[in-house]
């Protein structure tokens, strides 16, 4: 017997399973009622979870007793693990357990999965490797457990991703067990799918939190033990786990970061995930999750060509082309909201143009970053260096890539217009330059020996890299600065905006080619749209700050594009232009009825 024909059986595993339970009284207990934060209608049994682990051990089980693969301890650990997280998940879809309570019981899986022996071995410190190991286990779960949002999505991808680590597996990280777990996992969600994704009917099962989590962590230590358990690291082998999952770590990132700007738990549930935008931009639920399949398939077949290609130099042009489309891709999902369709962007390709300036900035950003290091690199060795030291060099520089464009999303260097840019946009660029060199540093530093490589090269590159995203980020405001000189608009009239939205962004476009007029920044009351910046222009704070804005910003004159907000804010508005002597206009946008077009803005 094969490893793939043992694995096949979690198919009519899961179905059965499936089909069983929900002929059970459990169908009518275990339940998923519909709610205002989640996307289904009607109630649904909680059973899919049940079927998809009971295919993984019925699988595991064949090959085990066929002899296909050994009765090992990491085989006995990721499967260990997964039972810890479908108890705890079955316990949570009767009883709803506390966050804490679910983090508990996922640290212990993932402390059973390392103490079996799978780990991160591409990095020498242990301290190091356990730490990523926990990391990577708890947030590729969690990943998982916000996924399941709509029918089929976490199924689907899960199968694809499975499909790649069997590839992986078969082909050029040979390993029997991981074969046969990828393919029982892929097989188990096939014999959910029939009841979760159906053409013209709602779901009959879902998953449940019992599945999803074993989804997640099984996929976790899938890549634990397969890419990451590979000694000889290289950039494709770290690429694998990555791509494969990245649109679960794109949905998670994305969910993660729009609540935390909310001011909402990441824990809560919602219909803001990455699914649930497409669809608010007119495609259908299955077309959506057939849109994100496509997505992670193709991210796979590049993980594939990379590990065949085995070139750094192609590897890092492809990821650099994958970060951008992601990017891109997350900006646009980020920037949906549920206004009717006129009011949004008309496609993607249409904010691929939009913002095809940010497009350039990751691309800049790429040759820039790689310049600085190999700058500082000639330097400090005064020539190519050694073997060893060029092998360092290799390793270093995608991690230093990683960790530049984290933290120049985390610091906010792809918002906004740079013409605009002022003395906490260069703290940012400083910081976002120092924290990401460090985190190279020392992931480096725990990943390979140096062994000769010297470490003052992080040093230069930090200061070359530093001046050069600087120089990069403020030659626009420098040129903008000296052509107002030139033309002589140093004087121009300094605005404060109050409210931005359609109307402040319409006078904002507005002023911008009115002559002698310029604004300074936006006050709203729109938590979503705080600390941001809309074509350049900085968002303040909220209303109640406005008597810091004006004695921050010291505009020569306030516009309220927001006439009909209450009162009482309108008139802290009004007393505090009083107090600084700056004259309060209120802007009103005027629309002929029987056209249906506006005729202009007018200040009462």
């Amino acid at each position: 017997m094969t490893v793939a024909a043992a694995a096949l059986a979690a198919l009519p595993a899961s179905m059965l399973a499936i089909w069983a339970l929900r002929h059970t009284p459990a169908a009518r207990h275990v339940v998923a009622a519909p709610r205002a934060d989640r996307w289904h209608t009607q109630s649904t049994p909680l059973l899919g979870g049940s079927g998809i682990f009971v295919g993984m051990l019925v699988a595991a089980g064949i090959a085990v007793a066929a002899g296909v693969v050994p009765a090992s301890r990491e085989l006995g650990g990721i499967l260990g693990g997964c039972a810890i997280l479908f108890v705890a998940g079955l316990v949570d879809d009767v009883y709803r357990l506390p966050p804490l309570a679910k983090l508990a019981a996922q640290g212990g899986a993932a402390a059973l999965v390392i103490a079996s022996g799978v780990r991160v071995q591409i990095i020498s410190n242990n301290v190091a490797a356990t730490a990523l190991a926990v990391v990577w286990l708890l947030g590729m779960t969690n990943a998982f457990n916000l996924l399941d949002n709509m029918d089929g999505l976490a199924a689907s991808l899960a199968t694809v991703a499975c499909a790649f680590f069997a590839i992986d597996a078969f082909t050029i990280h040979p390993n029997h067990m991981i074969a046969l777990l990828a393919l029982s996992v892929s097989f188990a969600c096939l014999g959910f799918l029939p009841y979760n994704l159906r053409l013209r009917r709602a779901a009959s099962v879902f998953m449940g939190d019992s599945g999803s989590q074993v989804l997640g962590f099984a996929l976790g230590a899938l890549g634990l033990a397969s890419s990451w358990n590979v000694a000889g690291s290289t950039v494709a082998t770290l690429l694998l786990p990555l791509l494969v999952l990245a649109v679960p770590i794109l949905d998670t990132t994305l969910v993660t970061v729009v609540r935390l700007l909310e001011g909402r738990p990441v824990t809560q549930g919602g219909r803001d995930h990455t699914s649930h935008r497409l669809v608010y931009e007119g495609l259908s639920d299955k077309r959506a999750v057939v849109l994100l399949t496509g997505v992670s398939a193709a991210l796979g077949l590049t993980s594939l060509a990379y590990k065949v290609l085995n070139d750094t130099r192609i590897t890092l042009i492809g990821v650099l082309i994958t970060f951008a489309f992601l990017l891109q891709f997350g900006s646009y999902l980020a920037d949906v909201n549920r206004a009717p369709a006129a009011d949004r962007a008309p496609s993607f390709i249409g904010s691929l143009l939009v913002h095809r300036r940010r497009l350039v900035e990751v691309v800049v950003d790429f040759f820039l970053i790689s310049a600085s290091f190999t700058a500082a690199y000639i330097i400090r060795l005064e020539g190519t260096g050694v073997v060893w030291q060029r092998h360092v060099f290799d390793l270093s520089l995608p991690a230093l890539l990683v960790a530049r464009y984290i933290f120049f999303i985390i610091f906010g260097l792809y918002r906004g217009v740079w013409r605009y840019a002022g003395a906490r946009d260069a703290a940012a660029v400083l910081a976002a330059c120092v924290l990401s060199e460090a985190v190279a540093f020392l992931f480096t530093w725990a990943t390979v020996p140096f062994n000769g490589f010297p470490r003052s090269v992080y040093l230069i590159d930090v200061l070359l890299c530093t001046f050069l995203i600087g120089l990069s980020r403020f030659w626009e405001r420098g040129l903008a600065r000296g052509l107002a000189a030139l033309v002589g608009r140093g004087d121009q009239r300094r605005v404060l905006i109050v409210g931005a939205g359609r109307s402040g962004r319409s006078l904002l476009r507005e002023l911008r080619e009115t002559s002698g007029e310029r604004v300074v920044g936006f006050v709203d009351d729109d938590p979503a749209i705080r600390r941001r910046r809309i074509q350049g222009v900085s968002i303040v704070g909220s209303l109640d700050d406005i008597g810091w804005a004006v004695g921050r910003l010291a505009p020569d004159a306030v516009l309220v594009t927001i006439p009909d907000a209450p009162r009482a804010q309108l008139d802290g508005v009004l007393e505090a232009c009083r107090r600084a002597a700056i004259p309060c206009s209120f802007v009103r946008r005027e629309i002929e009825i029987t056209h249906a077009v506006p005729l202009g803005i007018v200040a009462e």
